[in-house]
């Protein structure tokens, strides 16, 4: 018989229990909060038991598994402040079988109406109401994948590495994965089953890093499970709960994915002379898990018809603009070959693979691709793909080496080997000596303390060219401090004039040097090797109380010296952004430019200017309205100095939409630049109509406008998706180009791809 002090403690203790468990369901209506008291100490697990009945994902929550299972919840608050609980209540179970595992997520709201843009598949919900789950198999802090589902079940997937920020963050990997959402006055309730055939993980290990982001975009919030620092995102591998497995997970091993496909086109090409043809064209892309952490992609006769066209954009710099890749095949793990060097200067870029320097297609004829973890600290990823020749491409094979092992908590060493061949006649390999191979090989070490906020990093690179032994070496090096109201950084780049990226992307070293007016030679490229010096400096201000939830001010140094150490071009600039409690923003900024053309540097139509030292001062500001409503503006102005001239700059978007199923955007943009009478006055448009009709989670259509008089093309893009099954979908694509200025048409194309995703 216990003491009567400990019998009193215990008779208090229940009767408050009781009485909170009551209050609970009180206060929730409907869904009974079941299952033992939510951690409030989110260091407490998440635990999974195995569970033995049938889930039917209907967001109802009435099977017997869920009543039975752990319960967790008291999340924090993560934007715009960290210091504070998550105002509206959120809880999460979870559970598992030979199959999947699933999660069931309630999030109690005080409204049945929520801000979702679209209906479409990868909708971020960084812009709409939603959960994401974020999971870490491996749980070492090197690679993890996210599950975000809004309150209308439309679902994003993404994979991430361990130094992958908030900017860095793609949707375009896909995968199979299964969800449903219920709608009630007070709250909606998803149902989450992730197939264990779509992860990479270790039967061996039971714990799992988790963490749970809310979305509250009603009142501009972000809200997780576990306690994220406000400078970090969401995601950050460092910061991560602990999910636990009750009993053995299920060996994956062996289970494959194949995605057939079968595309019929017809296509005309005026510009080239070329008669319009029909075509018809098929492959496969395939996906095995050689073990459960590693996996192997295979692609035959790839078509990407169905990618989204490139954003395009006026471009006034001397150098060329980074377009992402889109392309699913070259996505998945895809940080363990592209993560080295700092951007925009990449020793590895997909892009440059089976696409030309216009960004059109050579045809890929196949491919393999091995990535994952081979064991619990290393990393490693190979591929091999081989084009076909096209028009004056020759075929060309590409074969990457990568690996990443994992040091200390966080940090990590990498290393790669890249091999660009190309297939060259004899007449190629006598104009085109340095076409025949490339082959670049690097390492590198990213240092990170436990908590994210010390970072260093360094790293060596080669390239290796036919008859070229020296000045081709790229190093870097840099560091900085990442706190909550101050951020510093500092990075030191030397790129070498016979440094060759085939595979990658370095914008700075290749520039195009226009013909003098004095002679009648071409354009001509230069190569210029330089050293960069790059310091970043932001300060963070969190205001307690008014409409302003954070102001950020960030000072911005860059400095470039050819290789030979004469000065090149440095900018400075001031930056400042106010955001709003109600979503608004306004920037502003002041740059102070200086640059010193080594070559004379043309726009179109215009004469070439002097290679002079040039000052460009100029001011930016723009306003963003409230992203959640169905009326939305961005206006935006840039005023000052150009290489001796003057430039006006207007920018504007307007966005109309039917929240979640019609938008109606439009963008454009006007440069006019005024350079003093011996050069003359040129001017540039875009306009970027775009609008979006869905009419279902399964059903799509959008159509996009761009009018670029920079490039001299009207280019008209329109697709319907139909989603028949979960990634299976019926595509017809409408493409048409025109020249800006007659608008006579250049080419056009009409498509109608089918692909089927059978998992076996």
């Amino acid at each position: 018989m216990l003491p009567l002090r400990y019998s009193l403690i215990k008779n208090i203790f229940i009767t408050l229990f009781c009485g909170f468990s009551a209050s609970l369901y009180a206060q929730y209506g409907d869904i009974e909060i079941t299952g033992t008291p939510y951690a409030i100490d989110a260091s407490i697990p998440l635990e999974v038991d195995r569970t033995t009945t049938e889930i039917h994902l209907d967001g109802e929550l009435n099977e017997a598994t869920w009543g039975n299972a752990k319960l967790i919840g008291d999340f924090w608050e993560k934007f715009p402040t960290d210091q504070v609980k998550a105002s509206l209540p959120t809880y999460v179970k979870a559970a598992f079988d030979d199959r999947n595992i699933y999660f069931a997520i309630i999030a109690f709201d005080s409204t049945d109406t929520y801000v979702a843009e679209t209906l479409k598949r990868d909708q971020s919900i960084r812009k709409a109401d939603g959960i994401a789950v974020i999971l870490d198999p491996v749980n070492r802090k090197s690679n993890g994948f996210g599950f975000a589902v809004t309150p209308y079940n439309v679902q994003s997937e993404y994979q991430f590495g361990a130094f992958t920020d908030g900017q860095g963050l793609s949707t375009a990997w896909d995968n199979k994965w299964y969800s449903a959402v219920k709608r009630y006055k007070d709250k909606y309730i998803i149902e989450i089953a992730i197939p264990f055939k779509t992860l990479r993980y270790d039967i061996n290990n039971k714990t799992w890093g988790i963490n749970i982001i809310r979305s509250d975009q009603k009142k501009n919030k972000f809200y997780t499970w576990h306690h994220v620092p406000v400078q970090f995102p969401g995601f950050d591998l460092g910061y991560l709960g602990k999910l636990k497995f009750n009993g053995d997970l299920p060996n994956a091993k062996g289970n494959a994915s194949i995605i057939p496909y079968i595309n019929s086109s017809v296509t005309g090409d005026k510009e080239n002379n070329l008669n319009t043809h029909g075509k018809l064209n098929a492959g496969f892309d395939a996906k095995l898990s050689v073990t459960p952490s590693l996996n192997l992609d295979m692609t035959v006769n790839p078509d990407f018809s169905q990618v989204d066209v490139d954003q395009q954009v006026t471009n006034l710099t001397r150098f060329n603009i980074f377009f992402p890749e889109k392309r699913t095949f070259f996505l998945e793990n895809d940080d363990i070959f592209s993560d080295y060097g700092p951007p925009p200067f990449r020793p590895f870029f997909s892009r440059k693979i089976g696409l030309d320097a216009n960004g059109n297609s050579i045809p890929i004829l196949f491919g393999a691709r091995l990535s994952g973890n081979l064991n619990e600290k290393l990393r490693i990823g190979a591929f091999n793909i081989q084009t076909a020749r096209k028009d004056t491409s020759a075929a060309q094979n590409y074969t990457a080496l990568s690996m990443h092992r994992r040091l200390f908590k966080r940090s990590v060493i990498k290393a790669y080997f890249l091999n660009h061949t190309a297939n060259l006649n004899d007449a190629e390999k006598t104009k085109q000596p340095l076409d025949k191979f490339g082959r670049n090989a690097g390492t590198s070490f990213v240092y990170s303390d436990e908590s994210g906020k010390w970072n260093a990093w360094s790293g060596i690179h080669y390239s290796f060219k036919p008859g070229i032994h020296d000045h081709n070496e790229f190093y870097e090096a840099g560091g900085g401090y990442f706190g909550r109201k101050f951020n510093t950084f500092i990075d030191f780049d030397h790129i070498n004039n016979q440094y060759y990226a085939d595979m990658g992307f370095i914008n700075r070293l290749e520039t195009t040097a226009s013909k003098a007016p004095d002679y009648d030679h071409g354009d001509t490229t230069l190569r210029i090797g330089f050293n960069q010096f790059f310091n970043q400096n932001s300060f963070y201000l969190f205001p307690s109380k008014g409409k302003i939830i954070r102001h950020t001010i960030t000072i911005e140094n860059a400095i470039n010296f050819n290789i030979n150490r004469t000065f090149s071009d440095r900018s400075n600039s001031l930056k400042y952004i106010m955001m709003m409690k109600n979503t608004s923003m306004f920037l502003a900024s002041f740059s102070d430019d200086e640059d010193h053309l080594k070559y004379y540097f043309g726009l179109p139509d215009l004469k070439p200017l002097r290679p002079v030292t040039y000052h460009n001062d100029y001011y930016d500001l723009e306003y963003d309205s409230d992203t959640r409503k169905n009326f939305l503006f961005i206006a935006g102005l840039r005023r000052g100095k150009y290489y001796g001239g003057n430039i006006n700059q207007y920018r504007a978007s307007v966005i109309i939409r039917k929240q979640p199923y019609v938008q109606l955007a439009l963008q454009a943009e006007y440069d006019r630049i005024k350079f003093p009478t011996e050069y003359g006055t040129t001017q540039f448009w875009l306009i970027s109509p775009k609008t979006e009709v869905n009419f279902s989670n399964n059903l799509f259509w959008t159509t996009f406008f761009q009018y670029n008089t920079q490039r001299n093309n009207f280019n008209i893009n329109s697709r319907v998706q139909w989603r028949f099954k979960p990634m299976s979908d019926v595509y017809l694509v409408y493409t048409d180009n025109y020249f800006a200025d007659t608008l006579h048409n250049r080419n056009r194309a009409l498509v109608l791809k089918v692909n089927y995703w059978l998992t076996v």
